[in-house]
Parts: C-alpha cells; structure tokens; sequence
C-alpha cells in the first residue's frame, strides 16, 4: 500500500533529522572514501548498492533505524492513572515498542499455549486451511484494558503478543512518578486474563477468566520470569483444565533491586489472610442478620433474599461486590443511552450441562464486556453500575416475573422519591405506582405495565435490603428503603469491609469502557450488499426478476434514524419528512410497503431468515405484480464494546391492480 505525499514527506525530514544528529554523513564520506581507495587501479568502478551493502555491514543502517519512529503520529503520553487505555484495544503492542524511561512497565508476552484438547477438531480444520473460529486473549490490569489479535483455535494456539502494562502510584500526585521496588510488592491488583472463542458465525463464548499473580516477578535479579499458567474453564468446568499458556514477564526499567521469594511469598500469604478474615466477619454477620430477618415473618424463608452470587470461576461473593460507580466517559452521554448500549448486548442463559434447568452464575464486569453475552444478572448489574456513575441512587433488584421464573432488573429513587424501574434486557423504563392493597380490583387498562410480580432485595456497592413488607408483591411495595419496618438494611460498615475499594483484590472494579472499533459506513455497505445478494437468489428460486429502486432505498434512512432515537432517548422522532418523502416517490396509483427490524448483529444470512419467518417481511420480498421495484437500506449504529444495533428496512412498491 502506498504512503501518502505527506507521510513521505514526514518521514525524509525524520531521516534528515537523524541524519544531522548522529553525523552520519561523516561516516557515510569515510565509507565511500575507503571504497575509492580500494578500487584505484580496478577496470569496474563501485555502485551505490556496493555502499549500501557497506553501510549496512558497519551498522549504519540499523543505527538510523533505531532512532527513527515511524509507527504514525504520537499526541504525546497523558498521565497514567487518568490516561483512557483503551486504544490498545485495537493495536496491540508490538514486539517493539517506546517506552518513557521515568516510568515503570511490566511487558507481559504471551507466548502461546498448550493442552488446549477441547479444540482438537479446531486443528484438524485449521490444518486444511479453512478456520472455523477463533481465540482472542484479553488483559485487564489497573484501568489498562488490551486485547490480542484473533488466533485460530487449535490445541497449541500461537498467540505470540505482547502487552506494555504500566505500574503507577495510586495517589494524583504520585501517579507519573517511577514506582519503586516496595511500592510494587504492595500493588496488589492481578492481572485478569480472559479467553474468548468465537465461531464461524461470529458467536461468542467464555473458555477462561485468570487471575495472574504477577509479583513473582519481583524476585528475580534480571526482571525477567518465564512461566506456565494453567487456565481452567467457566461455570460447571471451573475444575478442569481448559490450557496452558507460555508468558513471560519483563519489568522496564530493569530493577537496580529484587527481593527475596519469602518476602513475595509472606506478602501474599498475609493479603490472602486478610481477605479470607474479612469474608469469614462477614459471613458471621451475614448469618446473623438473615436469622433476624426470619424472626420477622415465617413467610421470609420463602422470598428471594441473594446475598451472595456465585461468578464464573465459581467463587462466592457477597452481590454488592459485583456492583461498582462505572462512568463512560465519552462513550455514552445519558443514562438512557446507557440502558440502551446494555439491552444491546446479548441475552443468555446457561443451561446446566446434560440438560435440567438454569444455571445460575454472575459474571465478572470485564468477563462480560469481553464476551458480549450474559444472562439477566449480568446486564442488571452492568447497568445499575452505569447508572450510578451518572449520579443516580440505583439497585439491583431480585424478584420474579409474571410468570414466576427468577429475575433481576434495575431500581432508581429519583431526589423526589419517584420510583422507576429499567429493564436492562430491552431498556424499557417504567413508573412505579403502588397500589393500595384494600382498594377495589383494578380493570385491565389500569393494571402496571411493567413484567415483574415479586421483590425479594435490592442492593447497591453499598446498600443491602431485604423486603420485609407483608407482602412481596411489586404492586403492593413501598420503595422508601429508610423504612425499617418495610425494609431490613445490612450494615453499611459491613458491606464496605468487604466490597469496598482495596478490600478484595481478587474482586476485580469494572474496567473502563472501549470505544467502537466499527466504519459504520463500511459494515452498513457491506451489509446491505450482501443482503441485496441474498434477496436476488431467493427470489431467482422462485422464479422472480428483481429491480432495485436506490432512491427509494435512500429515502428508508430517516425512518431507520427515528426508530434508534426513539430507543436511545424514549422521544418519538417526527416522521413528517419521511412520509412526505415517500408519498412524493410512489406515484398515484401505485402502493409502498415498509417492514423495520432491528438487530444486535452483523450476520447476513442470519438476519435474512429471521426476515422471512415475519409474513409482513416475506411478503416485501416475494412481492408478485406489476412494476415492483424493491428498496432495501442498512444503517448500523455503534456503541461502546464492539456492541451494535443493526436496523434493516426492506420496501417495495408496485402498481395495484384492481
């Protein structure tokens, strides 16, 4: 691929630059000098590729190289604690890279792995040449997120990267300054390493989420330890192996120190204590409190009371410490935006191995952004930390729905006590108005439109309650949490001790959201043409000529821009110029036939056979008559995460014949 006239022009007055510098033009004039000297008196006189291949033989060559940089513009490095890290998302670090001197890294390579057995099949497939999916190896470490590039799934997968992880203070003041060796052994933060596989379709699954110890490193004189991770699978496999991986651990700058294993190990030894002392205190508590709340009523050994949560790896923690204040930065701009980006994110429920019911498991923040799928407790959880980033006093709630299965959604207390509940699975937001046990039944125009029929809890980071009302009927409840008679609280001290910040390490805060990686304009393109592909071919099957009107497919897009707004804002957009527009493009005598749909993926064929399973669709597309042009128009529209809302619009119109 060619540069640009002013990339080329950048990089001549680099050269230059080091040129003068490093006085290569010196050494250049000796070079040829010498060359001049030996061919005195030879019939062949030297070519400027007879000094190149000198220059490169002294390391004149390589010594230019290594002082230009030409991996594109630099806008200079912010501040560590408060840099948004995510563009290391999209370019993984190279094997070579700058690093500023003043500050302390920990280059962390992943080699490759081993014994990854349940993708045996994904080799034999690999080995003839047609991959049918894929790895990505994602990192998370102190606010710094990276993420690999896809590797094809095999037993030995070769991921071969490296990731540059900085290691600052946690004070402002102190974040630029180098950490030194004892400051490092107190960082106990780990490094989350999470697998992801995705399959030719473009679905994804969870193989692993790690923890990485990565002090170990401390020890050695050279700043520089290779080892062999066991990783092991998700949920019901979190006891077996799910591979190896080869790292390799590097602190830059080289430590003018090291310390000794024991030190590293009484360090961890003394951490793991204090945790496993906070959470067996609270435990205790925990225990205490719930057989005061059975006092209370007979009828509460039957509520849905979570206190604790079971997460991928299968540890147990207290709920409160799923939840933590996430703001989005830039990415998002209003908690209803907010809402929207969570219900885009895939819904799914897992399912006991063998069969047998639902498998209950709350997935780790950075696990689930990494996947893009999760059941209704991830999503719930994802949004209610969202919420309370934008300063809303929002819970998880944990009930049932109408039909009695297990689910949670979103509270928040408006400044004027006004309830309202949002449903983090599709985004909806409801009023909540309690109704008066003892008034008369109400008609059905007047019953509450949200889906929930019970509350057993709610909770934040830092709030626990259980409903202790008369009944747990969501349209009987009084949501005044402050009401001790309504609403038994936990101890704000307790939860803290342990769900509050530095208190459980392995209880890991959100990470910082990641911007789109998409070109909307490119994936919408190329969507709709292979959508246009798939229309032709199936009505060719039957028979059908197709005739594509563009102006008209042009005309579907501000139709396609007031069904998102309406999403994301819950405000009806006008529709007036779009139903001018198409009045003034069907003529008289001729009628027009839209069908709107929308999804959270990219897969053509996909979206076109949920198409034609709708009668409205199919009936667009099979369109039989005379003049029958069709417009089809594609508009994605990108959120945070890799996480999409993909709108289709198919139309036709034709002559009506009487």
């Amino acid at each position: 691929m060619a540069l640009p006239p002013e990339k080329i022009n950048e990089l001549k007055q680099i050269i230059h630059s080091q040129i003068s510098q490093l006085d290569i033009q010196k050494q250049i004039r000796n070079v040829v000098s010498n060359m001049s000297s030996q061919e005195q008196g030879q019939s062949s006189a030297f070519t400027e590729a007879d000094v190149m291949n000198q220059l490169r033989q002294r390391g004149v060559v390589d010594e230019i190289l290594r002082h230009i940089q030409v991996d594109g513009p630099q806008n200079g490095k912010p501040a560590s604690h408060f840099a948004d890290s995510t563009s290391h998302l999209n370019n993984p670090l190279a094997k070579k890279a700058n690093i500023d001197p003043t500050r302390r890294y920990l280059y962390v390579i992943v080699k490759g792995g081993k014994a990854f057995l349940e993708h045996s099949e994904d080799s034999d497939v690999t080995a003839g040449q047609k991959v049918s999916s894929f790895f990505t190896l994602h990192l998370y470490f102190r606010n710094q997120r990276f993420r690999s590039r896809p590797v094809p799934c095999a037993v030995e997968p070769e991921f071969d990267e490296g990731f540059l992880l900085e290691l600052h203070k946690e004070s402002a003041g102190e974040a630029g300054k180098m950490v030194d060796i004892p400051s490092m052994l107190s960082i106990s933060d780990p490094i989350h390493l999470v697998l992801i596989k995705t399959d030719a379709i473009g679905t994804t699954s969870l193989v692993s989420s790690h923890f990485l110890e990565w002090r170990p490193v401390l020890t050695s004189n050279q700043g520089l330890m290779r080892l062999c991770v066991q990783i092991f699978g998700t949920g019901n496999e979190a006891q077996v192996s799910a591979g190896i991986l080869d790292l390799q651990l590097e602190l830059f700058p080289k430590p003018s120190q090291f310390i000794e294993e024991n030190v590293v190990r009484v360090q961890l030894d003394m951490e793991r204590k204090h945790q496993a002392e906070r959470e067996r205190l609270f435990l205790v508590y925990a225990k205490q409190w719930w057989k005061e709340y059975l006092q209370i009523r007979d009828a509460h050994q039957e509520r849905l009371v979570k206190m604790f949560a079971q997460d991928e790896n299968g540890t147990k923690r207290p709920v409160s410490s799923y939840v933590k204040p996430l703001r989005a930065g830039r990415l998002l701009d209003t908690p209803r935006q907010a809402a929207r980006f969570v219900a885009l994110m895939h819904h799914e429920k897992l399912q006991s191995l063998g069969g047998g019911g639902r498998v209950e498991q709350w997935t780790n923040t950075h696990a689930f952004l990494c996947q893009n799928r999760g059941d209704c407790e991830d999503h719930a959880v994802l949004l209610c930390s969202l919420l309370l980033g934008f300063g809303l006093d929002a819970y998880v709630c944990v009930g049932t729905k109408l039909k009695g299965s297990v689910h949670t959604w979103v509270m928040t207390v408006g400044a004027e006590g006004i309830i309202t509940f949002w449903e983090s699975l599709n985004g909806h937001r409801f009023i909540h108005e309690p109704i008066n046990p003892n008034a008369p039944p109400m008609d059905k125009l007047h019953r509450p439109s949200y889906p929930y029929k019970t509350v057993g809890c709610v909770f934040n980071h830092q709030s626990f309650f259980a409903n202790s009302q008369p009944s747990d009927s969501v349209e009987v409840c009084q949501f005044n949490l402050h009401n001790e008679a309504h609403w038994k609280a936990m101890s704000r001290d307790a939860i803290i001790s342990v769900c509050g910040p530095g208190a459980c390490p392995t209880w890991p805060v959100p990470p910082p959201l990641s911007p789109s990686p998409l070109d909307t304009v490119l994936v919408s393109n190329d969507l709709e043409q292979q959508l246009r592909i798939l229309v032709i071919e199936h009505r060719r099957d039957q028979g059908l000529n197709t005739s594509w009107d563009d102006h008209l497919s042009y005309l579907l897009t501000p139709a396609l821009a007031a069904y998102e707004t309406e999403r994301g804002t819950g405000i009806t957009a006008g529709n007036e110029e779009f139903q001018d527009a198409i009045r003034l493009a069907v003529p008289d005598g001729q009628t027009f036939k839209g069908y709107p749909v929308q999804f959270t993926h990219r897969n053509a064929r996909k979206a076109f056979v949920t198409c034609l399973r709708s009668p409205v669709c199919a009936e667009i597309i099979n369109c039989r008559g005379d003049l029958v042009r069709l417009a089809l128009r594609v508009r994605v529209y990108p959120y945070p995460e890799s996480t999409c809302a993909t709108w289709i619009m198919f139309a036709c119109k034709y002559k009506s014949i009487v």
